[in-house]
């Protein structure tokens, strides 16, 4: 009896350790479970986002864009070469959309042209727009139809007309400050002020080009046929595109790059005063002058282009500069045309830009009215700043940078006496080439100025004291080498200004200082009786 007391007692203890031990053995594994489930959870985002960031690291290129390009069988034959200026066959993709093809518009056998797409009929979406063609829905609907086509790799889709100009590196770099992820509308309104209030200030206007981010481009292509039937009194195709991309709650970011020119007759002053930013586009080519004289329209874009290959970033930059000695006046817009100002002139002043067109169309004080800072274009040449247009780039010899030379084009025959700078003939600039990375082309938006040197002597700049003795004295032995290998007799160095020089600079102003003589600027006129005193 004993015996069988003992292990029917015995019996529960064990069954309860097996248990507990059971127990202990599944929270384990649970909890190794749990935890190896968070690690790997954890780890996965951390791969997504290390993919992420190296992906929004990669930079955007020519091949993440897939361009749509509204155009119509009668304008094509005769703009197509517009689109020939800047289309790179084997690098670019995108479409010209016609609405029905033609031997005269067909393209197919010509590679430096974009391929002709057909665009889709649009007679079932009403238009009712007295002042306006029917021809904006189908223009409009570029957008959903180049999204159909489901390209590879896309990161940006740009629209622009058969008469809109595009610098690619220039776009390229306007769209890298942007993440391509996210929705992006960006373009830019009209320079007319009436041509903004009668459609819309918030509107990228189609003539100067828009981007859309592949994301907005994708939702928007779906809600666009049902958006169309809701605006059908608008009257452009931009309109369109503008209201159905606020209905997504995105506004238009503004790039002052891109250019609608709602302007006629002669453009110099847009081109010579353009603000601070890579130029990206222009439009209305038509209706204006040729931006150089003596030249087709054509022509002349093919030479300032022939500048943009070299030196994209820093095509139609304005820098401004001061020489006391002739109190004269320097405005240099790089790859297009330097003015020579006989006088002093306020920097503000300079920076207007001189009217030297008509506006689009006229009849009233907003009609004629800008959106940026103008100043008179006197109607007498000779009142006028000496004007030197782009003649030829070249890289100058022994790695010193890029060598852009001015020369007049025109004659004014104007009196002038020997202080003038009309006595001028040919103006030299020697730079090193732009490249900013995205965060410098964001935060750089100063204007550069000169210090002013001829031959031995130093000229001041309007605030002598942001440069050093030291630092000019080292400036001052540099223009002089290559003044003399250029054999010229004026020559001027370009420098960033800087704040806080009152005091000598300290080692950190020092690093800063050599760092931004990378990008330095050299600038020099050649003229043979030009006399320089001694050096103080």
């Amino acid at each position: 009896m004993h015996n069988l007391s003992h292990q029917s007692s015995s019996s529960p203890k064990t069954q309860h350790s097996r248990l507990t031990k059971l127990i202990i053995i599944s929270s384990s594994l649970c909890i190794v479970y749990l935890l190896l489930s968070l690690l790997l959870l954890h780890t996965s985002k951390l791969v997504n986002l290390s993919r992420s960031s190296q992906d929004l690291k990669a930079s955007t290129s020519i091949d993440h864009l897939v361009f749509g390009i509204a155009s119509n069988h009668n304008s094509w034959p005769r703009r197509k070469d517009y689109v020939k200026l800047w289309w790179r066959p084997h690098q670019m993709r995108g479409c010209v959309f016609l609405e029905n093809r033609s031997p005269s518009t067909s393209s197919q056998n010509d590679t430096s042209l974009p391929p002709v797409c057909l665009s889709d009929d649009t007679n079932r979406i009403r238009y009712l727009n007295r002042g306006g063609l029917r021809s904006a829905i189908r223009v409009a609907r570029v957008v959903s139809e180049i999204v159909a086509m489901n390209h590879s790799n896309v990161r940006w889709f740009v629209f622009g007309d058969d008469d809109t100009v595009f610098f690619p590196e220039n776009l390229v770099k306007t769209l890298s400050k942007y993440d391509h992820e996210l929705w992006y509308y960006i373009g830019k309104n009209s320079e007319v002020i009436m041509q903004n209030k009668v459609f819309s200030f918030d509107m990228a206007f189609g003539g100067a080009g828009f981007a859309l981010s592949y994301p907005l481009a994708k939702v928007l292509a779906k809600v666009f046929e049902s958006c169309l039937e809701r605006y059908i009194y608008l009257y452009g195709s931009d309109g369109r595109v503008q209201a159905c991309v606020a209905e997504l709650g995105i506004g238009l970011t503004r790039e002052p790059g891109f250019h609608q020119m709602d302007i006629r007759g002669n453009m110099f002053g847009l081109l010579a005063a353009h603000p601070n930013t890579p130029v990206v586009s222009m439009h209305h080519l038509d209706f204006t002058d040729p931006i150089f004289p003596n030249m087709t329209t054509t022509q002349a874009l093919e030479h300032l282009l022939e500048a943009a290959k070299v030196d994209p970033h820093r095509l139609l930059q304005q820098t401004v500069c001061y020489d006391r000695w002739f109190s004269w006046t320097v405005s240099v817009s790089w790859g297009y045309a330097v003015q020579v100002f006989g006088n002093r002139v306020f920097l503000p002043d300079v920076l207007r830009t001189p009217q030297s067109f008509i506006p689009w169309k006229g009849g009233s004080v907003l009609a004629e009215s800008y959106v940026f800072d103008t100043r008179e274009y006197h109607p007498d040449p000779c009142r006028r700043p000496v004007v030197f247009f782009f003649e030829r780039v070249d890289y100058a010899k022994g790695g010193g940078g890029i060598k852009s030379s001015y020369r007049k084009m025109t004659n004014e025959d104007c009196a002038f006496d020997t202080g003038s700078p009309r006595k001028i003939e040919a103006i030299t600039v020697l730079s090193q080439k732009l490249d900013l990375d995205i965060k410098q082309e964001e935060l750089v938006q100063s204007r550069i100025n000169l210090v002013c040197i001829q031959s031995n002597r130093v000229n001041s700049i309007t605030k002598p004291q942001v440069l050093d003795l030291p630092f000019l004295s080292q400036i001052y032995t540099e223009a002089r080498q290559r003044s003399k290998k250029l054999g010229n007799q004026y020559e001027a160095v370009w420098l960033p200004i800087m704040n806080d020089s009152s005091t000598p600079l300290n080692e950190e102003k020092q690093k800063q200082v050599e760092t931004t003589r990378v990008s330095m600027l050299w600038f020099s006129v050649s003229h043979p009786s030009m006399v320089a005193p001694a050096f103080v």
